[in-house]
């Protein structure tokens, strides 16, 4: 064990939790009017992490604290994706925050916790630290949901989020319990290789562990028929804490999947692809389907959440690994759309108006053509229109899909679509056509508007020229290890 290496290979995380240590001890000592301080510690605090993060990248894959962890390419940019969506998360949301008294350091902190737990899931090498990566962000989360007492909801949510998030953490625990027993290893790279030739008895105990795997990973990322968490605890979170928990855990998540099912479990390969390929389907139809109904733009985007996570698990069923580029190009631009989705959101909240149902957004092109073009490009987005990335991302899924001769799914992946734009269009259609209910002022300081405004753009550019990210995924797989 090279100590100094394993410090240069866990430095991102270690800074992390010695500035999260500080901000806290700091906010002891500064008064109320001064919380700007504990805000701006945190951000800086995001930008060295990223910085940490560039000056790690590596060709080859290096492994430390006795192959505990992992630093490849992959891990790098799923990293530095999820720090963007968090510091982007505190901008969009500080205005909120500071409305409703939520303007605090024990939400800074708890956010870069929830991050720390993020980033050690995706640089994980052994089940041991990927279940306390996950138990550490899901534990923040939790507390970060019900962290507004004024009403009575975000403790309702924070209730259900935490009993069947303790529940999946049950299933996912007794699950690597029994991977361990068939195959005597905790370490990813070792279950891999005796994945391949254990005997007929542990596999049938492999591929029960399997079950209450898939499940624990169908729970965090939110996948039918796991689902039943994400429409209240999107519904009763503070807007904010929704966008987190809506964009960078899916990043954790699916780094998760990726060291587990391809990565560690290639003998039972197609026990596992044919349990995606319902939840997939499952996910598609009644993502979509349900959505068509509701009215509380929150738990709209919650089923489109259960949807778009269908779609990405479409590229794990190719079990190869042009669907696994495919896979994550469809989470990173799913969570770059996510964002800007909720920034709109929490832009037109104000003090003492909280911006959750569909007729919020009527008109809006009259009170505001730009902020209602930027919601427009969203929704394209989200429904995989043209020129937007969310196109090149459903495109990209599903050719892989059919190229592994999927094609029944890619006929139900492209019917479910269209139903999806029908709830997504309704939006469209409710800011440009139809009049104005009120004429409340957008209370948004000038620096979330101009990054909500680039986030958007950003949308469209990529849709228009994806190849730099669709070639940092392809090489991001290509020179990783799992």
């Amino acid at each position: 064990m090279n100590f100094h290496a394993d410090v240069a290979t866990a430095l991102p995380e270690i800074i992390l939790l010695a500035a999260a240590c500080f901000i806290l001890v700091v906010d002891l000592f500064i008064d109320e009017s001064r919380r700007h301080v504990s805000y701006w510690l945190t951000q800086l605090t995001l930008v060295v992490t990223a910085c940490a993060v560039l000056g790690g990248v590596r060709e080859e894959p290096v492994t430390a604290f006795h192959g505990m962890i992992i630093d490849d390419n992959m891990a790098d940019l799923l990293k530095l994706v999820a720090i963007v969506a968090v510091a982007l998360m505190l901008v969009y949301g500080r205005q909120y925050f500071v409305a409703r008294g939520l303007f605090k350091a024990e939400t800074f902190v708890l956010t870069l916790f929830a991050l720390l737990g993020m980033m050690v899931m995706i640089g994980s090498a052994s089940f041991l630290t990927l279940y306390l990566g996950l138990e550490l962000q899901s534990l923040s989360l939790y507390a970060m949901v019900a962290m507004w007492r004024d009403r009575p909801q975000p403790a309702e949510a924070a209730m259900k989020y935490f009993v069947l998030g303790a529940l999946a953490s049950g299933m996912l625990l007794y699950g690597m319990s029994m991977i361990y027993g068939a195959t005597g290893s905790l370490m990813l790279d070792r279950v891999a290789e005796a994945s391949l030739t254990v005997g007929p008895q542990a596999r049938l105990l492999l591929v029960f562990g399997l079950v209450f795997v898939v499940s624990g990973i169908g729970f965090k990322l939110g996948v039918a028929p796991y689902h039943m968490w994400v429409p209240d605890v999107y519904e009763g979170a503070p807007t904010p804490i929704t966008l987190l928990i809506g964009t960078a855990p899916k990043l954790a998540a699916f780094a998760f999947a990726l060291r587990i099912l391809p990565g560690s479990l290639k003998g039972v390969e197609l026990d596992w692809q044919s349990m995606l390929v319902v939840l997939s389907v499952l996910s598609m139809v009644l993502g979509n389907v349900i959505a068509i109904a509701q009215t509380n733009i929150k738990r709209m985007l919650a089923y489109s959440t259960i949807a778009n996570m269908g779609y990405m698990l479409m590229g794990f069923l190719t079990a190869e690994r042009g669907g696994y580029s495919a896979a994550m190009f469809y989470a990173i631009s799913y969570v770059l759309t996510s964002v800007a989705s909720f920034g709109v959101v929490l832009l037109l909240s104000r003090r003492g108006f909280e911006c959750d149902t569909l007729d919020d957004f009527k008109g809006l092109n009259q009170r505001s053509p730009w902020w209602a073009f930027i919601m427009l490009v969203v929704m394209f987005s989200l429904a995989g229109l043209p020129p937007t990335i969310g196109f090149i991302a459903k495109f990209s899924v599903i050719e892989a899909a059919v190229n592994q001769g999927f094609i029944w799914l890619a006929v139900v992946s492209v019917v479910t679509s269209l139903v999806g734009a029908f709830y997504y269009l309704r939006v469209v259609k409710l800011m440009y056509f139809d009049a104005p209910v009120g004429e409340g002022p957008i209370e948004a300081r000038g620096d979330a508007r101009v990054l909500l405004s680039v986030n958007g753009l950003l949308l469209l550019l990529l849709g228009v020229f994806p190849q730099p990210l669709v070639g940092l995924c392809a090489i991001a797989l290509t020179q990783s290890h799992f």
